[in-house]
């Protein structure tokens, strides 16, 4: 038996707790921006992907106008910085709601590197930084997409293999449903299977 749920019926809080629940494991951006008058922000976010290869774009979404938001809006430019398992304190500390003024790096004590493209810097312990020019924004409701065009990407060389980020390595963090979040475990490798192999089918 299902459970019916209508989202014109229900309240937008508990769709949106029913939505974050089922729509997962849900990759983390953790986002640096750096505001017009200099102030370095940093904040995770977990509507997150890759919209497109040629050119490479990056996507993320805050929900509401969030400091992430206003500073790519004002100066063009966001890193997104790969949340590894190591660093999960300290990313969900850079959630917590800190004035416009406040500097999450120095309110959390997270070390900053330069980026090399862009002027927000870079999460110096994250193994990867993606170096984002702003493409375009989209409005959604009470939401924002957000396209950056992926101008420079930094990958520590401890989680490469023969040139490729191993998973394993990077130990990525994904949000859950709740204040659930997810660590890394089994990986299943399973080959594409070509049109003219297909698989053959059981009775």
């Amino acid at each position: 038996m299902r459970i019916d749920f209508d989202p014109a019926t229900v309240s937008r809080n508990d769709f949106y707790r029913l939505l974050t629940a089922t729509v997962v494991p849900r990759p983390i951006a953790w986002v640096s921006t750096t505001s017009a008058d200099g102030t370095d922000n940093l904040a995770p976010h977990s509507f997150f992907t890759i919209s497109s290869v040629e050119p490479p774009i990056v996507q993320f979404t805050s929900v509401g106008r969030k400091d992430s938001l206003r500073n790519v809006e004002a100066t063009g430019a966001f890193v997104v910085n790969l949340a590894p398992e190591p660093l999960a304190a300290q990313i969900n500390a850079t959630a917590t709601d800190f004035p416009h003024s406040v500097s999450e790096f120095d309110a959390v004590g997270i070390a900053r590197e330069p980026s090399l493209r862009v002027k927000p810097p870079r999460v110096a312990a994250s193994p990867v930084a993606l170096e984002c020019e702003l493409h375009s924004t989209l409005r959604l409701g009470d939401s924002t997409v957000v396209f950056g065009r992926v101008v420079h990407a930094a990958v520590d060389a401890s989680v490469l293999t023969d040139g490729h980020p191993e998973i394993a390595e990077m130990r990525p963090l994904a949000r859950l449903g709740k204040n659930e979040w997810g660590t890394f475990g089994g990986v299943l490798d399973i080959a594409r299977v070509p049109y003219e192999n297909p698989v053959t089918r059981q009775n």
